[in-house]
Protein backbone atom coordinates (compact mmCIF):
# COMPACT_ATOMS: atom_id res chain seq x y z
CA UNK A 1 0.00 0.00 0.00
CA UNK A 2 0.87 3.46 -0.89
CA UNK A 3 -0.79 5.31 1.74
CA UNK A 4 -0.60 5.15 5.76
CA UNK A 5 -2.19 1.60 6.86
CA UNK A 6 -2.89 -0.42 9.73
CA UNK A 7 -2.36 -3.61 10.40
CA UNK A 8 -5.16 -5.30 12.37
CA UNK A 9 -4.29 -8.20 14.39
CA UNK A 10 -7.24 -10.07 15.35
CA UNK A 11 -6.08 -12.86 17.64
CA UNK A 12 -3.12 -10.79 19.13
CA UNK A 13 -2.28 -12.45 22.07
CA UNK A 14 -2.44 -16.24 20.53
CA UNK A 15 0.39 -17.89 20.19
CA UNK A 16 0.65 -17.60 16.41
CA UNK A 17 0.29 -13.67 16.81
CA UNK A 18 3.35 -13.40 19.62
CA UNK A 19 5.84 -15.84 18.36
CA UNK A 20 5.61 -15.73 14.69
CA UNK A 21 3.67 -12.41 12.79
CA UNK A 22 5.33 -9.78 15.56
CA UNK A 23 9.01 -11.50 15.16
CA UNK A 24 8.74 -11.79 11.48
CA UNK A 25 7.58 -7.93 11.72
CA UNK A 26 9.88 -6.59 13.75
CA UNK A 27 12.89 -8.35 11.19
CA UNK A 28 11.26 -6.46 8.26
CA UNK A 29 11.46 -3.24 10.34
CA UNK A 30 14.81 -3.71 11.60
CA UNK A 31 15.92 -4.35 7.88
CA UNK A 32 13.73 -1.08 6.88
CA UNK A 33 11.12 -2.95 4.92
CA UNK A 34 8.28 -1.84 6.07
CA UNK A 35 6.25 1.47 5.08
CA UNK A 36 7.51 4.23 7.32
CA UNK A 37 3.20 4.85 8.69
CA UNK A 38 2.83 1.38 9.03
CA UNK A 39 1.03 0.77 12.33
CA UNK A 40 0.40 -2.81 14.10
CA UNK A 41 -3.11 -2.82 16.34
CA UNK A 42 -3.37 -6.25 17.93
CA UNK A 43 -7.02 -7.60 18.62
CA UNK A 44 -7.75 -9.24 21.84
CA UNK A 45 -10.24 -9.97 24.66
CA UNK A 46 -7.36 -9.79 27.40
CA UNK A 47 -7.84 -6.29 28.89
CA UNK A 48 -4.42 -4.86 28.80
CA UNK A 49 -3.51 -1.59 27.79
CA UNK A 50 -1.15 -0.31 25.07
CA UNK A 51 1.90 -0.61 27.29
CA UNK A 52 0.96 -4.06 28.67
CA UNK A 53 0.68 -5.44 25.56
CA UNK A 54 4.10 -4.23 24.19
CA UNK A 55 5.57 -5.63 27.15
CA UNK A 56 3.84 -8.82 26.56
CA UNK A 57 4.91 -8.51 22.75
CA UNK A 58 8.81 -7.70 24.08
CA UNK A 59 9.36 -11.33 26.17
CA UNK A 60 7.73 -13.29 23.81
CA UNK A 61 9.92 -11.56 21.02
CA UNK A 62 13.43 -12.12 22.67
CA UNK A 63 12.26 -15.65 23.21
CA UNK A 64 11.88 -16.04 19.43
CA UNK A 65 14.42 -13.73 18.05
CA UNK A 66 18.33 -14.70 18.21
CA UNK A 67 19.87 -12.83 20.59
CA UNK A 68 22.48 -11.58 17.42
CA UNK A 69 19.26 -10.04 15.76
CA UNK A 70 17.36 -8.66 19.00
CA UNK A 71 18.47 -4.94 19.52
CA UNK A 72 16.82 -2.99 22.17
CA UNK A 73 16.94 0.47 20.74
CA UNK A 74 15.28 -0.98 17.38
CA UNK A 75 12.57 -2.65 19.31
CA UNK A 76 11.98 0.71 20.73
CA UNK A 77 11.08 2.19 17.98
CA UNK A 78 9.31 -0.55 16.11
CA UNK A 79 7.00 -1.11 19.92
CA UNK A 80 5.91 2.38 18.96
CA UNK A 81 4.10 1.12 15.84
CA UNK A 82 2.15 -1.65 17.62
CA UNK A 83 -1.49 -0.11 19.78
CA UNK A 84 -3.67 -2.71 21.04
CA UNK A 85 -7.20 -2.25 21.16
CA UNK A 86 -9.54 -4.88 23.94
CA UNK A 87 -12.51 -5.90 21.88
CA UNK A 88 -14.31 -9.70 21.83
CA UNK A 89 -13.90 -10.32 17.58
CA UNK A 90 -17.41 -12.38 17.81
CA UNK A 91 -19.55 -9.26 19.53
CA UNK A 92 -20.57 -7.03 16.22
CA UNK A 93 -20.85 -3.89 19.27
CA UNK A 94 -17.44 -4.00 19.25
CA UNK A 95 -16.98 -3.02 15.93
CA UNK A 96 -18.47 0.41 16.03
CA UNK A 97 -15.63 1.05 19.15
CA UNK A 98 -12.81 -0.25 17.06
CA UNK A 99 -14.23 1.95 14.04
CA UNK A 100 -14.05 5.11 16.44
CA UNK A 101 -10.37 4.33 17.71
CA UNK A 102 -8.78 3.68 13.88
CA UNK A 103 -10.75 6.79 12.89
CA UNK A 104 -8.61 9.14 15.33
CA UNK A 105 -5.59 8.58 13.61
CA UNK A 106 -7.45 9.75 10.21
CA UNK A 107 -8.09 7.57 6.69
CA UNK A 108 -5.68 4.98 6.47
CA UNK A 109 -5.28 1.52 4.29
CA UNK A 110 -6.39 -1.30 6.53
CA UNK A 111 -5.00 -5.10 6.50
CA UNK A 112 -7.05 -7.36 8.57
CA UNK A 113 -5.10 -10.69 9.70
CA UNK A 114 -7.14 -13.17 10.93
CA UNK A 115 -5.21 -15.01 13.46
CA UNK A 116 -7.94 -16.62 15.14
CA UNK A 117 -10.24 -20.25 14.54
CA UNK A 118 -11.89 -20.32 11.12
CA UNK A 119 -14.97 -20.37 13.02
CA UNK A 120 -14.93 -16.77 13.00
CA UNK A 121 -13.91 -15.81 9.86
CA UNK A 122 -17.53 -15.04 8.36
CA UNK A 123 -18.98 -13.31 11.43
CA UNK A 124 -15.49 -11.10 11.45
CA UNK A 125 -15.81 -10.34 7.75
CA UNK A 126 -19.61 -9.62 7.95
CA UNK A 127 -18.95 -7.27 11.35
CA UNK A 128 -15.85 -5.51 9.39
CA UNK A 129 -18.35 -4.72 6.49
CA UNK A 130 -21.10 -3.19 8.72
CA UNK A 131 -18.71 -1.18 10.71
CA UNK A 132 -17.21 0.51 7.50
CA UNK A 133 -13.67 -1.12 7.87
CA UNK A 134 -13.67 -3.35 4.42
CA UNK A 135 -13.39 -1.07 1.89
CA UNK A 136 -12.28 -1.17 -1.56
CA UNK A 137 -8.28 -0.30 0.19
CA UNK A 138 -9.07 -2.83 2.81
CA UNK A 139 -7.12 -6.69 2.63
CA UNK A 140 -8.10 -9.66 4.65
CA UNK A 141 -5.81 -12.63 5.60
CA UNK A 142 -6.82 -15.67 6.60
CA UNK A 143 -4.93 -18.72 8.10
CA UNK A 144 -5.46 -22.08 7.01
CA UNK A 145 -7.62 -24.51 7.63
CA UNK A 146 -9.70 -22.41 5.53
CA UNK A 147 -13.02 -24.88 6.82
CA UNK A 148 -12.85 -28.29 7.88
CA UNK A 149 -14.32 -29.87 4.45
CA UNK A 150 -15.95 -28.83 1.02
CA UNK A 151 -18.58 -27.34 2.04
CA UNK A 152 -17.87 -25.68 4.92
CA UNK A 153 -14.69 -24.02 2.95
CA UNK A 154 -17.30 -22.84 0.35
CA UNK A 155 -19.47 -21.53 2.91
CA UNK A 156 -16.56 -19.60 4.05
CA UNK A 157 -15.44 -18.49 0.57
CA UNK A 158 -18.80 -17.51 -0.25
CA UNK A 159 -19.27 -15.13 2.92
CA UNK A 160 -15.78 -13.26 2.64
CA UNK A 161 -16.52 -13.31 -0.96
CA UNK A 162 -19.66 -11.10 -0.13
CA UNK A 163 -17.54 -8.40 1.41
CA UNK A 164 -13.92 -8.65 -0.20
CA UNK A 165 -12.94 -9.42 -3.65
CA UNK A 166 -11.27 -11.82 -4.69
CA UNK A 167 -7.84 -9.86 -5.06
CA UNK A 168 -8.48 -8.14 -1.69
CA UNK A 169 -8.26 -12.15 0.23
CA UNK A 170 -5.12 -13.29 0.93
CA UNK A 171 -5.33 -17.16 2.12
CA UNK A 172 -1.29 -18.15 3.54
CA UNK A 173 -0.08 -21.21 3.81
CA UNK A 174 3.87 -20.22 5.30
CA UNK A 175 5.35 -23.64 3.33
CA UNK A 176 4.90 -21.27 0.12
CA UNK A 177 6.83 -18.60 1.86
CA UNK A 178 10.10 -20.85 2.22
CA UNK A 179 12.94 -20.02 0.38
CA UNK A 180 13.82 -23.69 -1.16
CA UNK A 181 9.55 -23.83 -2.03
CA UNK A 182 10.01 -20.66 -4.14
CA UNK A 183 13.70 -22.27 -5.56
CA UNK A 184 11.67 -25.26 -6.27
CA UNK A 185 10.56 -22.91 -9.43
CA UNK A 186 13.65 -21.36 -10.48
CA UNK A 187 15.25 -24.85 -10.11
CA UNK A 188 12.32 -26.17 -12.76
CA UNK A 189 11.44 -23.07 -15.18
CA UNK A 190 14.94 -21.00 -15.13
CA UNK A 191 17.30 -23.90 -15.91
CA UNK A 192 17.63 -26.26 -19.14
CA UNK A 193 18.86 -29.11 -17.32
CA UNK A 194 15.80 -30.53 -15.79
CA UNK A 195 12.71 -29.63 -18.06
CA UNK A 196 13.65 -32.38 -20.21
CA UNK A 197 13.80 -34.95 -17.58
CA UNK A 198 10.49 -33.54 -15.87
CA UNK A 199 8.39 -36.12 -16.90
CA UNK A 200 7.02 -40.03 -16.46
CA UNK A 201 10.01 -41.21 -19.28
CA UNK A 202 12.14 -40.22 -16.43
CA UNK A 203 11.29 -39.67 -13.47
CA UNK A 204 9.74 -43.16 -11.48
CA UNK A 205 8.36 -41.87 -8.49
CA UNK A 206 7.76 -38.53 -6.23
CA UNK A 207 7.93 -38.30 -2.41
CA UNK A 208 6.51 -35.67 -0.61
CA UNK A 209 6.62 -35.97 3.35
CA UNK A 210 6.36 -33.51 6.27
CA UNK A 211 7.44 -35.61 9.30
CA UNK A 212 7.86 -33.74 12.89
CA UNK A 213 9.12 -35.32 16.34
CA UNK A 214 6.81 -33.32 18.38
CA UNK A 215 3.11 -34.35 19.34
CA UNK A 216 -0.06 -32.13 19.81
CA UNK A 217 1.56 -29.87 22.49
CA UNK A 218 -0.66 -27.00 23.47
CA UNK A 219 -2.73 -27.44 20.41
CA UNK A 220 -4.82 -30.54 21.66
CA UNK A 221 -8.47 -29.19 21.43
CA UNK A 222 -7.88 -28.00 17.78
CA UNK A 223 -6.17 -30.92 16.81
CA UNK A 224 -8.56 -33.99 18.02
CA UNK A 225 -11.15 -31.74 15.33
CA UNK A 226 -8.61 -32.03 12.86
CA UNK A 227 -6.23 -34.39 12.45
CA UNK A 228 -2.98 -34.82 9.90
CA UNK A 229 -5.00 -34.91 7.22
CA UNK A 230 -6.92 -31.47 7.87
CA UNK A 231 -3.79 -29.78 9.55
CA UNK A 232 -1.05 -30.68 6.95
CA UNK A 233 -1.81 -33.06 3.71
CA UNK A 234 -5.12 -31.14 2.68
CA UNK A 235 -3.19 -27.34 2.67
CA UNK A 236 0.92 -27.76 2.94
CA UNK A 237 1.38 -31.04 0.90
CA UNK A 238 -0.72 -30.47 -2.03
CA UNK A 239 0.57 -27.28 -2.52
CA UNK A 240 3.98 -28.75 -2.59
CA UNK A 241 2.98 -31.55 -5.34
CA UNK A 242 1.18 -28.51 -6.87
CA UNK A 243 4.46 -26.73 -7.30
CA UNK A 244 6.19 -30.01 -8.26
CA UNK A 245 3.75 -31.23 -10.79
CA UNK A 246 2.43 -28.13 -12.54
CA UNK A 247 2.86 -26.59 -16.16
CA UNK A 248 5.59 -23.52 -16.57
CA UNK A 249 2.88 -20.66 -16.31
CA UNK A 250 2.57 -18.24 -19.33
CA UNK A 251 4.28 -15.51 -17.04
CA UNK A 252 5.27 -15.10 -13.28
CA UNK A 253 2.54 -13.42 -11.51
CA UNK A 254 -0.25 -14.35 -9.28
CA UNK A 255 -3.13 -15.72 -11.50
CA UNK A 256 -0.77 -17.15 -14.45
CA UNK A 257 0.71 -19.49 -11.40
CA UNK A 258 -2.28 -20.41 -9.33
CA UNK A 259 -4.03 -21.27 -13.05
CA UNK A 260 -1.36 -23.95 -13.35
CA UNK A 261 -2.05 -25.13 -9.79
CA UNK A 262 -5.48 -25.68 -10.12
CA UNK A 263 -5.28 -27.83 -12.81
CA UNK A 264 -3.40 -30.40 -11.50
CA UNK A 265 -5.63 -30.42 -8.17
CA UNK A 266 -8.31 -31.01 -10.69
CA UNK A 267 -6.20 -33.66 -12.42
CA UNK A 268 -5.45 -35.60 -9.52
CA UNK A 269 -6.53 -39.05 -9.30
CA UNK A 270 -9.51 -39.74 -6.88
CA UNK A 271 -9.20 -41.33 -3.92
CA UNK A 272 -12.81 -43.07 -2.97
CA UNK A 273 -15.13 -46.20 -1.78
CA UNK A 274 -12.81 -49.31 -1.28
CA UNK A 275 -9.30 -47.55 -2.40
CA UNK A 276 -9.50 -45.72 0.52
CA UNK A 277 -8.34 -49.30 1.80
CA UNK A 278 -5.91 -49.29 -0.89
CA UNK A 279 -4.00 -46.23 -1.22
CA UNK A 280 -4.05 -44.25 2.19
CA UNK A 281 -2.72 -45.44 5.85
CA UNK A 282 -4.12 -43.30 8.88
CA UNK A 283 -1.93 -43.70 12.31
CA UNK A 284 -1.94 -42.40 15.57
CA UNK A 285 1.35 -42.73 18.43
CA UNK A 286 1.12 -44.57 21.02
CA UNK A 287 4.09 -44.18 24.06
CA UNK A 288 7.25 -44.30 22.75
CA UNK A 289 11.19 -42.66 22.73
CA UNK A 290 11.94 -39.81 20.96
CA UNK A 291 15.16 -38.01 20.44
CA UNK A 292 17.40 -35.05 18.94
CA UNK A 293 17.07 -31.22 19.30
CA UNK A 294 13.49 -31.16 19.09
CA UNK A 295 13.18 -32.80 22.20
CA UNK A 296 10.89 -30.25 24.07
CA UNK A 297 12.99 -29.40 27.35
CA UNK A 298 10.65 -30.09 30.01
CA UNK A 299 10.83 -33.83 29.16
CA UNK A 300 14.09 -34.01 30.48
CA UNK A 301 13.35 -33.32 33.63
CA UNK A 302 11.78 -36.75 34.61
CA UNK A 303 11.93 -38.86 31.41
CA UNK A 304 15.26 -39.28 30.39
CA UNK A 305 16.65 -42.60 29.11
CA UNK A 306 19.72 -43.38 29.96
CA UNK A 307 20.83 -46.06 27.89
CA UNK A 308 24.35 -45.53 26.58
CA UNK A 309 23.21 -45.94 23.16
CA UNK A 310 20.27 -43.75 23.55
CA UNK A 311 20.74 -41.36 25.50
CA UNK A 312 19.07 -38.17 24.21
CA UNK A 313 15.95 -40.38 24.45
CA UNK A 314 13.12 -39.35 25.74
CA UNK A 315 10.01 -41.10 26.86
CA UNK A 316 6.59 -39.63 25.76
CA UNK A 317 3.56 -41.07 25.76
CA UNK A 318 0.69 -41.65 23.16
CA UNK A 319 -1.62 -39.24 21.79
CA UNK A 320 -4.63 -40.74 24.04
CA UNK A 321 -2.42 -40.02 27.47
CA UNK A 322 -1.73 -36.36 26.53
CA UNK A 323 -3.01 -33.80 28.40
CA UNK A 324 -7.10 -33.01 28.00
CA UNK A 325 -6.99 -35.65 25.16
CA UNK A 326 -10.28 -37.64 24.78
CA UNK A 327 -9.53 -41.41 25.30
CA UNK A 328 -11.70 -42.40 22.69
CA UNK A 329 -10.86 -40.71 19.86
CA UNK A 330 -9.87 -42.31 16.63
CA UNK A 331 -8.15 -38.80 15.25
CA UNK A 332 -4.99 -39.61 12.67
CA UNK A 333 -1.73 -38.22 13.95
CA UNK A 334 -0.47 -39.95 11.20
CA UNK A 335 -1.70 -40.42 7.13
CA UNK A 336 0.42 -41.49 3.97
CA UNK A 337 -1.03 -42.07 0.56
CA UNK A 338 -0.49 -42.97 -3.00
CA UNK A 339 -2.15 -40.98 -5.89
CA UNK A 340 -1.03 -40.00 -9.26
CA UNK A 341 -1.48 -36.78 -11.72
CA UNK A 342 -3.86 -37.96 -14.57
CA UNK A 343 -2.29 -35.75 -17.19
CA UNK A 344 0.33 -36.38 -20.37
CA UNK A 345 3.33 -35.61 -18.64
CA UNK A 346 2.84 -37.84 -15.48
CA UNK A 347 0.91 -40.10 -16.43
CA UNK A 348 1.30 -43.75 -14.58
CA UNK A 349 4.30 -41.47 -11.57
CA UNK A 350 3.30 -42.42 -8.36
CA UNK A 351 3.39 -39.64 -6.00
CA UNK A 352 3.67 -40.37 -2.47
CA UNK A 353 2.46 -37.99 0.07
CA UNK A 354 2.92 -38.62 4.06
CA UNK A 355 2.77 -36.43 7.23
CA UNK A 356 2.85 -37.43 10.91
CA UNK A 357 4.00 -36.48 14.51
CA UNK A 358 5.96 -38.06 17.10
CA UNK A 359 7.89 -39.38 13.77
CA UNK A 360 11.95 -40.51 14.00
CA UNK A 361 13.25 -37.20 12.57
CA UNK A 362 12.06 -33.53 12.11
CA UNK A 363 12.15 -33.18 8.10
CA UNK A 364 9.87 -31.83 5.37
CA UNK A 365 11.09 -32.29 1.88
CA UNK A 366 10.79 -33.69 -1.42
CA UNK A 367 12.46 -36.69 -3.32
CA UNK A 368 12.18 -36.71 -6.69
CA UNK A 369 13.21 -40.34 -7.66
CA UNK A 370 14.66 -40.91 -11.48
CA UNK A 371 14.59 -44.38 -13.30
CA UNK A 372 18.05 -46.32 -13.74
CA UNK A 373 19.60 -46.12 -16.81
CA UNK A 374 18.57 -48.16 -19.41
CA UNK A 375 21.28 -50.80 -19.14
CA UNK A 376 23.56 -51.32 -16.29
CA UNK A 377 26.77 -51.75 -16.67
CA UNK A 378 27.90 -51.39 -13.14
CA UNK A 379 27.33 -54.24 -10.79
CA UNK A 380 26.52 -51.58 -7.81
CA UNK A 381 25.21 -48.58 -9.62
CA UNK A 382 22.09 -46.51 -8.12
CA UNK A 383 19.15 -44.27 -10.04
CA UNK A 384 19.52 -40.75 -9.39
CA UNK A 385 17.86 -38.59 -6.91
CA UNK A 386 17.03 -35.20 -6.39
CA UNK A 387 16.38 -34.66 -3.25
CA UNK A 388 14.53 -30.75 -2.04
CA UNK A 389 14.88 -30.52 1.85
CA UNK A 390 12.41 -27.43 3.55
CA UNK A 391 13.31 -27.97 6.73
CA UNK A 392 15.63 -28.25 8.67
CA UNK A 393 17.92 -26.85 6.61
CA UNK A 394 16.67 -25.70 3.90
CA UNK A 395 19.13 -27.23 0.64
CA UNK A 396 18.69 -29.15 -2.64
CA UNK A 397 20.82 -31.89 -3.65
CA UNK A 398 21.40 -34.20 -6.32
CA UNK A 399 22.79 -37.64 -5.85
CA UNK A 400 25.16 -38.85 -8.73
CA UNK A 401 27.31 -42.16 -9.16
CA UNK A 402 30.82 -41.71 -8.83
CA UNK A 403 33.92 -44.08 -8.92
CA UNK A 404 35.14 -44.87 -5.52
CA UNK A 405 38.67 -44.11 -5.90
CA UNK A 406 40.94 -47.23 -5.56
CA UNK A 407 41.60 -50.58 -8.17
CA UNK A 408 38.29 -52.17 -9.82
CA UNK A 409 35.23 -50.25 -11.13
CA UNK A 410 33.29 -49.64 -7.66
CA UNK A 411 30.77 -47.12 -7.43
CA UNK A 412 29.47 -45.20 -4.54
CA UNK A 413 26.77 -42.12 -4.36
CA UNK A 414 27.68 -38.50 -4.04
CA UNK A 415 25.41 -35.55 -3.31
CA UNK A 416 26.14 -32.76 -5.23
CA UNK A 417 24.95 -30.25 -2.93
CA UNK A 418 23.56 -26.10 -3.03
CA UNK A 419 23.19 -24.59 0.19
CA UNK A 420 21.13 -21.73 -0.11
CA UNK A 421 22.53 -19.87 3.01
CA UNK A 422 26.25 -20.11 2.19
CA UNK A 423 25.68 -19.78 -1.75
CA UNK A 424 24.22 -16.25 -1.10
CA UNK A 425 26.56 -15.59 2.23
CA UNK A 426 23.57 -14.89 4.03
CA UNK A 427 23.96 -13.85 7.62
CA UNK A 428 20.15 -14.84 8.46
CA UNK A 429 17.76 -16.51 6.65
CA UNK A 430 13.89 -14.59 6.04
CA UNK A 431 11.16 -16.90 7.73
CA UNK A 432 8.70 -17.77 5.38
CA UNK A 433 6.13 -15.38 7.61
CA UNK A 434 8.42 -12.16 6.57
CA UNK A 435 8.42 -13.18 3.02
CA UNK A 436 4.40 -13.56 3.33
CA UNK A 437 3.67 -10.62 5.13
CA UNK A 438 5.53 -8.43 2.90
CA UNK A 439 4.02 -9.16 -0.01
CA UNK A 440 0.79 -8.88 1.87
CA UNK A 441 1.36 -5.25 1.96
CA UNK A 442 2.63 -5.01 -1.16
CA UNK A 443 -0.92 -6.60 -2.43
CA UNK A 444 1.42 -9.87 -4.23
CA UNK A 445 -0.46 -13.20 -4.30
CA UNK A 446 1.63 -15.15 -5.86
CA UNK A 447 2.33 -16.80 -3.28
CA UNK A 448 -1.66 -17.28 -1.65
CA UNK A 449 -3.58 -19.61 -2.60
CA UNK A 450 -6.94 -18.76 -4.52
CA UNK A 451 -10.07 -19.86 -3.97
CA UNK A 452 -10.54 -22.22 -6.34
CA UNK A 453 -7.56 -24.11 -5.36
CA UNK A 454 -8.74 -23.85 -1.75
CA UNK A 455 -12.00 -25.68 -3.08
CA UNK A 456 -10.27 -28.34 -5.74
CA UNK A 457 -8.11 -29.79 -2.62
CA UNK A 458 -11.29 -29.98 -0.41
CA UNK A 459 -13.15 -31.83 -3.23
CA UNK A 460 -10.37 -34.53 -3.59
CA UNK A 461 -9.65 -34.89 0.40
CA UNK A 462 -13.43 -35.17 1.30
CA UNK A 463 -13.79 -38.49 -0.19
CA UNK A 464 -10.60 -40.09 1.79
CA UNK A 465 -12.42 -38.91 4.94
CA UNK A 466 -15.57 -40.14 4.06
CA UNK A 467 -14.07 -43.53 3.37
CA UNK A 468 -12.34 -43.99 6.79
CA UNK A 469 -15.59 -43.22 8.62
CA UNK A 470 -17.40 -45.36 5.88
CA UNK A 471 -15.52 -48.62 6.37
CA UNK A 472 -14.71 -47.67 10.01
CA UNK A 473 -10.85 -47.62 9.38
CA UNK A 474 -9.82 -46.68 12.54
CA UNK A 475 -6.03 -45.25 12.74
CA UNK A 476 -3.04 -47.35 13.47
CA UNK A 477 -0.84 -47.34 16.34
CA UNK A 478 2.70 -46.56 15.95
CA UNK A 479 5.45 -46.07 19.05
CA UNK A 480 6.60 -42.68 19.22
CA UNK A 481 10.00 -42.71 17.74
CA UNK A 482 9.23 -44.47 14.62
CA UNK A 483 8.57 -43.57 11.15
CA UNK A 484 4.84 -44.35 11.45
CA UNK A 485 2.65 -47.87 10.74
CA UNK A 486 4.50 -50.46 9.35
CA UNK A 487 1.57 -50.23 6.82
CA UNK A 488 2.85 -47.14 5.39
CA UNK A 489 5.49 -49.28 4.39
CA UNK A 490 3.76 -51.83 2.67
CA UNK A 491 2.06 -49.10 0.97
CA UNK A 492 5.39 -48.11 -1.46
CA UNK A 493 6.64 -51.96 -0.92
CA UNK A 494 3.50 -52.97 -3.15
CA UNK A 495 5.15 -50.67 -5.60
CA UNK A 496 8.85 -51.99 -5.53
CA UNK A 497 9.54 -48.33 -3.64
CA UNK A 498 10.79 -47.29 -0.09
CA UNK A 499 10.34 -44.31 1.66
CA UNK A 500 13.58 -42.03 1.86
CA UNK A 501 14.83 -41.76 5.28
Amino acid sequence: MTHPCDMLVFGGTGDLALHKLLPALYHLHRDRLLPADLRIVALARQPLGRDAYRALAERRCRAQVARTSFQAETWQSFAERIDYFAMDASQSAHYGRLARHLDNAGPRGRIHYLATAPSLFEDIAACLANAGLAGSDARIVLEKPIGHSLASALAINQSIGQVFQESQVFRIDHYLGKETVQNLMALRFANALFEPLWRAGHIDHVQISACETLGVENRGSYYDHAGAMRDMLQNHLLQLLCLVAMEAPVRFDAEAVRNEKVKILEALKPIAGLDVKDRTVRGQYAAGKIGGQEVPAYYFEKNVDNDSDTATKVSVPGYLEEDNANPQSDTETFVALRTEVRNWRWAGVPFYLRTGKRLARKCSEIIIQFKPVPHRLFQDGQANRLRIRLQPEESISLQLMAKSPGKGMHLAPVELDLNLAHAFRQKRRWDAYERLLLDVIEGDSTLFMRRDEVEAAWRWVDPIIGGWHAYYQRPRPYPAGSWGPEQAHSLLEQQGHAWHE
